[in-house]
């Protein structure tokens, strides 16, 4: 499956594609872990994986709320209003809760683990079967489309990464996997990109810690509002409570946390040895191919932040 090479983009009227890899250079972004998708990191590798239920109950918890105030504001004076959209939002909204609840109790998905180490990636494909795919191989795109009406531009975008399996024999139904980030496109999705990118062609200490399962005090939404309540921020008071009681993040930052206090584990015997540290001697280099193209796009980033800094006031 061939792909436009990294560095391009693509524009149309109401939508924009930016290709990131392969082969993969540098995007010009900080690396930033916006949708908590490092799952387990260390010097050999990091686990990436796309499971949020906190997404889905910021999803559903507005539109719960949405119902509950319109039935409780006009239960005095219009009651059979009251109660019909009440009985509205419950037909509604039982579907999704019903959805919620019952991926509670699945298990989560196992992370696609990136080896810095010996530049491959392994992607579980089931219970014994897996790929492992050269890092150069992987190719990324940040999309992004746009839609006008009479409420304005409403913009989504993705960042989707795709693997090719490394059997020739394989089926065509087994052939291309891929998965995609709800990052909303653009820079954002670049700068998740760079989380992965920055680990393998930098290391570890180049992007941020895994912040999945049980976080300190001061990093949870009560711990944050309390802070900010003891700093006089009263503006950042106000949004942490507007965000727990109509946004549902503190619902949804708890059952993250459950389902995520203890990541799940490549269960394959050959990944166990394959994740184990090589001696520094036995690293897989560059290809000669992705150390020119890094070198040049470095080249360009440099030009551009030279531009930017004679052009400030």
């Amino acid at each position: 499956m061939s792909t436009p090479p990294a560095g391009t983009t693509q524009k149309r009227l109401l939508s924009r594609n930016d290709y990131l890899a392969p082969l993969p250079i540098p995007t010009g972004e900080e690396p930033s872990d916006v949708l908590n998708t490092i799952w387990r990191k260390n010097d050999v590798f990091v686990d990436i994986g796309n499971y949020s239920i906190a997404s889905a109950v910021m999803t559903i918890w507005p539109g719960v709320m949405v119902f509950l105030a319109m039935s409780y504001f006009t239960r005095n004076f219009i009651p059979d209003f009251s109660q019909n959209i009440l009985m509205l939002g419950l037909i509604i909204m039982a579907l999704p809760v019903f959805f919620l609840i019952q991926g509670l109790f699945r298990e989560v998905p196992l992370p696609v683990r990136f080896n810095r180490q010996r530049r491959e990636v392994c992607i579980p494909r089931g219970e014994d079967e897996y790929w492992i795919v050269p890092w150069e191989s992987v190719t990324a795109a940040a999309t992004q489309q746009s839609s006008v009406s009479q409420a304005g531009r409403a913009t989504m975008g993705l960042l989707i990464i795709g693997f090719e399996n490394p059997d020739p024999q394989a089926k065509d139904d087994n052939k291309h996997f891929s998965f995609g980030f709800n990052c909303g496109g653009g820079t954002t999705a670049m700068a998740l990109w760079e989380c992965i990118r920055s680990y393998m062609e930098i290391g570890p200490q180049a992007v941020p810690d895994s912040q999945v399962g049980i976080p300190r005090y001061e990093e949870t939404q009560i711990g944050s509002i309390i802070t900010d309540l003891r700093k006089g921020d009263l503006i950042m008071v106000v949004w942490g409570i507007f965000c727990i009681t109509i946004l549902g993040t503190y619902l949804a930052e708890k059952l993250q946390n459950l389902k995520l206090s203890h990541p799940p584990e490549l269960p394959y015997p050959d990944i166990i040895e394959w994740s184990k540290p090589l001696p520094p001697e036995q690293w897989a280099k560059r290809s000669a191919a992705l150390e020119t193209a890094i070198a040049k796009r470095e080249a360009e980033l440099a030009v551009q932040t030279a531009q930017a800094s004679e052009d400030r006031p």
